[in-house]
């Protein structure tokens, strides 16, 4: 058995001293850390855990701001009633993820920085340029239909796991860190390139501190549908983002369309969202632009079903929020 270390930090800066000086991981709902101890994959010899406090656990709303703390529980949004009515794909998202013993521990700081579930990354004994950079990636040529299809490499193809920062990535979330930084959570995931380990831009010892959004008439309406292969506690196989904006006479003024089970980090479609602006929504409309998704794609042995199954899924997501806020 291997020795695991644990220290908690008083705030935020002595949480990103503590790792500094002597190393380890930063823990937080620690679900998916969990996991990886368990597998051997990565498996950290220190904890840095975070007192909660400073805002951190704290959901803020300020007019149209509003404001997750790190530390909030995914659980907590599920249950928070303004959030439910101003961003309902944010909502829709998490009550999609895992599973509410998981959604009562997990945070929103934590879950879009999750590891991928590729099976070759949780297997030690296969490879994986990802947990051991230059051993190769065994999906590329091996069993591969949970895979990426867009932002691969020949290095990777592993796709990001995580519905609530797809969810985050239609609605122009930005990501306020440790160190006073502001990113765009499109920014946030780095494409795998000939460094596939590298999976975001934070600098070592740095946290995200608060995910920052807007209320908006776009926001409000907005649906998140996930395809998976069975009902509860499944990764996506294909998942869609959606939010519209409705013009006096019913055309559509703007549209946001971000997807998941895709793309090797959470990835907005503006083709699609162009070819829905300035038109009249409906099915017709929803399936053209629908099909611009899969433009420059690439997909692998068994994953070639998703390039009909994408465009179906944005299709069908975009009729369900049509339906239900026409």
């Amino acid at each position: 058995m291997r020795a695991l270390g644990y220290v908690r930090g008083r705030s935020l800066a002595e949480a990103a001293r503590l790792l500094a000086e002597g190393g380890g991981e930063f823990v937080a709902g620690g679900t998916d850390l969990v996991q990886r101890l368990e597998d051997g994959v990565l498996p950290p010899a220190r904890l840095v855990d975070v007192k909660p406090g400073d805002g951190l656990d704290a959901i803020q709303i300020d007019g149209d701001e509003v404001r997750l703390g790190a530390l909030v529980r995914l659980a907590e949004v599920i249950e928070h009633a303004e959030l439910r009515r101003a961003l309902p794909v944010l909502v829709e998202a998490l009550e999609a993820t895992a599973s509410p013993q998981v959604r009562n521990l997990a945070t929103v700081g934590g879950n879009p920085l999750q590891r991928t579930r590729c099976l070759y990354f949780r297997d030690p004994t296969l490879p994986c340029n990802r947990r051991a950079p230059n051993s190769g990636c065994g999906a590329r040529e091996g069993r591969n239909r949970n895979t990426a299809i867009l932002g691969t490499s020949e290095h990777c193809i592993a796709a990001h796991p995580s519905d609530f920062a797809v969810a985050l990535a239609a609605l122009d979330t930005e990501v306020e860190t440790s160190r006073g930084r502001t990113l765009s959570l499109l920014d946030l995931h780095r494409l795998p390139g000939t460094v596939p380990e590298r999976e975001h831009v934070l600098d070592p010892g740095e946290l995200i501190r608060s995910l920052r959004l807007e209320r908006s008439t776009l926001a409000e309406r907005s649906h998140y549908l996930k395809v998976q292969d069975r009902g509860e506690f499944e990764w996506a196989l294909c998942s869609a983002a959606v939010a519209v904006d409705l013009d006096d006479g019913g055309g559509i003024r703007a549209a946001r369309v971000a997807v998941g089970g895709f793309a090797t980090k959470p990835w907005r479609l503006p083709r699609v969202e162009a070819a829905l602006v300035d038109r009249q929504p409906g099915p017709a409309l929803f399936r053209e632009a629908a099909a611009r998704a899969v433009e420059g794609a690439q997909p692998r042995g068994e994953n070639a079903f998703k390039l009909e199954l994408l465009p179906r899924t944005i299709a069908r997501a975009l009729e369900e929020l049509h339906e239900a806020r026409p």
